[in-house]
């Protein structure tokens, strides 16, 4: 989800193209990503999360193997068309396959955690091998991520599934709270992960230290998702106020890197917003299990979908904001409002 954009510069000479339409290759696989989602989620209760996730991660391959041909723009676009849908799948049936074997707010969290692992790697490590290696590391380095979860997910068997085949809950208006948290933290983490890189390159940072203190907008998450669920699992009645805290600390990380007051300051509001977006995501999820036992993983879909939503229309928003004053500034301000409004949302 941020490979692309971790080396949006390079990518758009590779390309021959701008900033704003390296944008839109993260947002064409968010727009897949986002359709797979109820479908993964119905076909997931209906017929178990296993083989979804398998036909996922073959989607993966199969993306990213397109997007190796050649260094077109057209063909990338169709390149993340698929890998979206894997992505999008994969999500959902990996988190239901967390349920379905028993896990509560602490392996969601832990799984959480996992999937943000991807992201982080990704702003860490693709500048540096794309400066050593070319164009390409952001999709091979993906393929390998995918062939490596193929092997825990065929080891997975004998699980129990739901069998829903009553109409999917995107009318339950009790899940829309939890997809604007979700969006809130999710949705905006990975709008600024991907123009992150970008936006400290501008004010002067190397691509490998942009990438290492970008990384940490969404690898930070693989701590605080799994803190947020063992606090969730102790201390239910508190989900509130960890959520709401949380969404005031990454306003103050986002306002931190739009100051630009220096690469520290920079660095440290990139971990704060990292940090602070991790711990909803268990309070968030053990809330929709419970609310809708009969279709989870069609809630899961619901949910997660409002954050791909404000991942699809708010990513190549923020790529725009860097050919305005501010370098993208902007767009962090906007990132950092939208958070702290949410605060004020949060749901009991």
């Amino acid at each position: 989800m941020s490979n692309v954009g971790a080396v949006a510069d390079p990518l758009a000479h590779t390309y021959g193209t701008s900033l704003a339409v390296i944008g839109l290759l993260t947002t064409t696989l968010f727009v897949s990503h986002l359709v797979a989602q109820l479908p993964a989620g119905i076909t997931a209760d209906r017929l178990g999360a296993r083989s979804v996730a398998l036909v996922a991660i073959a989607l993966v391959v199969l993306g990213n193997l397109i997007a190796l041909i050649t260094p077109n723009i057209a063909v990338a676009a169709l390149a993340r068309a698929v890998t979206g849908l894997g992505s999008g799948g994969g999500f959902v049936a990996g988190l239901d396959l967390v349920r379905a074997g028993g896990g509560g707010p602490i392996s969601q969290g832990l799984y959480g955690g996992a999937t943000m692992a991807g992201g982080g790697l990704a702003l860490m490590t693709v500048p540096a091998l794309t400066d050593g290696t070319s164009w390409r590391a952001p999709f091979w380095t993906a393929i390998a991520l995918a062939v490596a979860a193929a092997a825990p997910t065929l080891a997975t068997r004998g699980l129990p599934r739901i069998g829903e085949r009553r109409a999917a809950p995107v009318r339950d208006r009790r899940l829309l709270p939890l997809g604007a948290i979700q969006a809130a933290t999710f949705g905006l983490s990975v709008i600024a992960g991907n123009w992150v890189v970008t936006l400290l390159e501008r004010q002067g940072a190397s691509s490998t230290l942009a990438g290492i203190a970008g990384g940490m907008t969404l690898f930070a998450g693989i701590v605080t998702r799994p803190a947020g669920g063992v606090v969730v699992r102790a201390h239910r009645r508190r989900a509130h106020a960890l959520v709401a805290a949380s969404l005031v600390a990454g306003a103050t990380g986002a306002a931190a890197l739009a100051s630009g007051i220096s690469l520290g300051v920079s660095a440290v509001g990139a971990l704060v917003l990292g940090l602070a977006a991790g711990l909803p995501f268990a309070a968030v999820f053990d809330a929709t299990l419970r609310l809708r036992p009969d279709a989870p993983a069609a809630a899961i879909g619901v949910v997660n979908g409002c954050a791909v939503l404000a991942i699809l229309v708010g990513t190549p928003l923020a790529g725009l904001t860097f050919s305005l004053p501010g370098d993208g500034r902007i767009g962090f301000v906007a990132i950092g409002v939208l958070t702290a409004v949410a605060a004020l949302a949060t749901p009991r």
